[in-house]
């Protein structure tokens, strides 16, 4: 099958994980990706993650995780021949990523005013902390950053424990996930009318940008968002609740699924309470009605009771840890999880989150060694064997 971004050619000059996730969710649906990395070092997640020995060869989990179908081309881009190499490489792009500081580009002579009119069709996109204006836009970012000033951490947790920070990075990932769609729509753009755009991002605003229910209230209603740990500000019973053996999640947001739940558990007079009796009153009484609802869980446990609300109809599921989701039947038979070969021996990435009929989009290969595509695209340019060795001694390259 030919992807939807089939022949387009994007160069990746991101590092770590807001912009390598960006370019690793275009490089899923046929993109060509060209990752421009320092010589001797690359990207800095290549020496990251919980393998310490593939962590020193410089193939970290971390790396492995969103670099999966990409090629690696090393330059130095404070050279005179390295600028001049990545200019040739823009001539033949459809689309260049950064993540650098803002100005860093600019500096080197690489800002995106200058490459547009080297290419003038060319998509150029810079992934920044703050965005590239405003009085934070140079201070460093990191996804903790991020979360702690975007609210996300303050209404993570319950009472007791917020502010937390959410189980991974989410800020990091959710500006990749910005930064994806923004090319991807300034690519149809650019095909209809032949000109190229600048896209900045920023991860702070695309954290807030996912917060609407939270958000909405504050502007709209005048609410301001409160820790609430495992439960629902929308709605009662909806939350975490323990059973017998193990936790399980309920979201009975419905009236239907309200009594559904409560005949399925044994307890069909929770639906006449006063205190329970429509929406707004289980909401108002939410500790009380997680009382009962966890007295009669405490019988069975969590697996018995997915099973019997699943057949109630009742919003429902376990709480998992990462591990027993991965291997569950669900995402093995959907094949989730995709197997590369790699010099280093195989290499287990995660594709994306939906398939299309007639395809399962996956990396098309694995995550590539450092520079490991380096001298193919100069010789690709026009530098012969003599042009490759002399650029390696004075490490252009």
């Amino acid at each position: 099958m030919i992807l939807p971004l089939h022949g387009v050619r994007i160069l990746d000059l991101t590092n770590v994980l807001a912009g390598p996730f960006c370019t690793y969710q275009l490089a899923l649906m046929g993109a060509e990706v060209i990752k421009i990395e320092q010589p001797g070092r690359g990207d800095l997640a290549r020496h990251l993650g919980a393998d310490p020995a593939a962590a020193k060869a410089g193939m970290g989990a971390s790396y492995v995780a969103v670099n999966g179908g990409k090629q690696s081309v090393t330059l130095d881009l404070k050279h005179p021949e390295g600028k001049a190499i990545l200019k040739r490489l823009v001539a033949g792009a459809d689309v260049l990523v950064e993540n650098f500081r803002p100005g860093v580009m600019a500096r080197l002579g690489l800002d995106h005013e200058t490459l547009l009119k080297l290419k003038p069709s060319l998509i150029y996109c810079s992934i920044s902390g703050f965005g590239q204006d405003g009085p934070l836009a140079q201070r460093p970012a990191y996804d903790q950053i991020v979360q702690g000033m975007s609210g996300v951490m303050s209404i993570t947790g319950d009472a007791d424990s917020a502010p937390l920070r959410v189980g991974y990075p989410v800020s990091d990932t959710v500006g990749g996930l910005t930064a994806a769609f923004a090319i991807a729509s300034a690519l149809f753009g650019a095909r209809q009318t032949g000109d190229g755009r600048y896209i900045d991002v920023s991860m702070l605003e695309s954290t807030l940008a996912t917060m609407g229910w939270v958000v909405s209230n504050h502007l709209n209603a005048g609410v301001d968002p409160v820790p609430m740990g495992n439960e629902n500000f929308t709605a009662a019973p909806s939350g975490t609740f323990r059973t017998g053996d193990g936790l399980i999640n309920i979201s009975a947001n419905e009236d239907r699924q309200y009594a559904a739940l409560c005949d399925a558990i044994g307890r069909p007079e929770l639906t006449t309470d006063p205190r329970f009796k429509d929406r707004q009153d289980r909401k108002r009484n939410r500790a009380a009605l997680t009382r009962e609802l966890e007295s009669a869980l405490a019988t069975r446990d969590a697996r018995t009771w997915e099973r019997v609300l699943v057949e109630a109809g009742v919003p429902v599921g376990r709480v998992l840890g990462v591990p027993e989701i991965l291997q569950s039947p669900q995402l093995t038979e959907r094949e989730f999880v995709q197997e590369r070969a790699a010099p280093t021996g195989r290499q287990r990435m995660t594709r994306c989150g939906f398939r299309f009929a007639d395809h399962m989009p996956g990396p098309a290969t694995a995550a590539p060694a450092l520079s490991a595509h380096t001298a193919g695209w100069l010789e690709t340019l026009g530098y012969g064997p003599g042009d490759i060795e002399r650029l390696k001694t004075e490490k252009v390259i």
